[in-house]
């Protein structure tokens, strides 16, 4: 797609969302025109609210989880099981999880599994935290919840 006939503020939107995951360049084409043609309270609603996601998220001290708090609502609710943890990959290996309604336990967020062939290593990840966890929770059951991959077996 030659982008040239355009303005240079026009390229770099392109540009930018067709680096999202699963939009290429004419999705992030079609997406920059209906966004200047939309509405421009829409428009400007949407921008503030990426800016929020970044300004305002952070990990869960706990189970690094996304959080706007120290901690996340999962580990803030008392009627949790603390002593059954289930590790997951990703948060959205957790909301999925969660979806079920059928585990009444914590989690711990890996954010990522071990794939030196990818250049992540353990300490890439939030094990050192998990096993800092271990040491000081009395766990009466520990869920490994990874990903059928050769990563997360």
């Amino acid at each position: 797609m030659n982008l040239n006939l355009f303005p240079e503020t026009i390229k770099k939107v392109v540009d930018n969302l067709s680096k999202l995951p699963g939009i290429g360049k004419k999705t992030a084409f079609r997406l920059t025109f209906f966004m200047l043609n939309a509405d421009e309270k829409y428009v400007f609603s949407l921008t503030e609210s990426i800016e929020n996601l970044k300004k305002n998220i952070r990990f869960c001290k706990n189970c690094f989880n996304f959080s706007t708090g120290e901690l996340c609502d999962i580990c803030l609710n008392k009627k949790r099981d603390f002593s059954q943890i289930c590790v997951v990959e990703s948060v959205v290996d957790l909301y999925n999880i969660e979806k079920s309604a059928e585990f009444n336990g914590v989690y711990h967020v890996l954010h990522g599994a071990i794939s030196p062939i990818d250049g992540i290593l353990p300490d890439n990840l939030k094990i050192r935290e998990l096993i800092e966890k271990l040491k000081k929770v009395k766990i009466r059951e520990l869920i490994l919840a990874m990903n059928p991959t050769s990563e997360g077996n």
